[in-house]
């Protein structure tokens, strides 16, 4: 028996069999845990955006989501309208949130046109329109959202990252550098959109001036700064004609 289970064609068949009944066991599991994780995504980014303008459960220092039990009704309750943008057509898409911007970056680039979805918001009063942005950092992906009122002045921001340096640039997340970017102006009083540019060596470190186009950068974090001045710059410059649309 020890020379059969010794040979070389017993231990190939024995790893072979251990090997499909470790991948049918992974791919019964990623199959039972696929509804879970796309319900985690969807609660996910339902508290982003929430966070954005300003509906989140922060404490004087820290950043903190609504609750995940609570996290669908609150995004019922404040987002009255969701749009999806696709060059001169505006439709209305109450799943809008739900739209890969990676996937229509990609299909930018292809020459396809890109859906770029909008989430009108409403809090005391006062309208909100979300837009999601997605660039790179230094090691990966970077993203946010960017909550604007009608003349594109941020009221609020959220950004997020895959792989980020802890520490440096992996703070694009932390709270007392996405508060600066409330009140900042992305158009010129001319209408000509400017963005924001993350700025080392800023010369309003305290981010008094709104009409700069610029915060103070992290320190260390200058490639990862970069990555969200680009994105800001490029993604919502795309939104520029909608807003237009709403002087007529």
């Amino acid at each position: 028996m020890s020379k059969r289970t010794d040979s070389n064609s017993y231990t190939m068949i024995f790893a072979v069999v251990m090997v499909l009944i470790v991948g049918s066991l992974l791919a019964f599991l990623a199959s039972s845990l696929k509804p879970a994780i796309k319900e985690n995504e969807r609660i996910e980014k339902q508290q982003n955006i929430l966070y954005a303008m300003g509906v989140n459960e922060n404490d004087e220092s820290s950043a903190t989501f609504v609750s995940t039990s609570v996290a669908g009704e609150e995004f019922a309750k404040y987002i009255k309208k969701q749009i999806v943008i696709e060059g001169d057509k505006i439709s209305e898409n109450d799943e809008a949130y739900l739209i890969d911007v990676k996937k229509q970056q990609a299909n930018a680039k292809e020459g396809k046109i890109r859906k770029l979805p909008l989430f009108i918001g409403e809090k005391e009063g006062k309208t909100f329109y979300v837009a999601p942005i997605r660039g790179k950092g230094l090691w990966d992906a970077i993203w946010g959202y960017v909550s604007m009122d009608e003349n594109m002045v941020v009221q609020g921001a959220y950004f997020d990252h895959k792989g980020e340096t802890p520490g440096l640039g992996a703070n694009i997340k932390q709270r007392y550098f996405m508060d600066d970017f409330y009140g900042e102006h992305l158009l010129t009083k001319a209408g000509v959109f400017k963005g924001i540019t993350v700025a080392k060596g800023n010369n309003d470190p305290k981010n008094e001036e709104k009409t700069d186009y610029e915060v103070d950068a992290i320190a260390g974090a200058t490639i990862t700064g970069d990555g969200v001045s680009a994105m800001i710059k490029k993604d919502l410059a795309l939104y520029v004609p909608y807003f237009k649309s709403l002087k007529k």
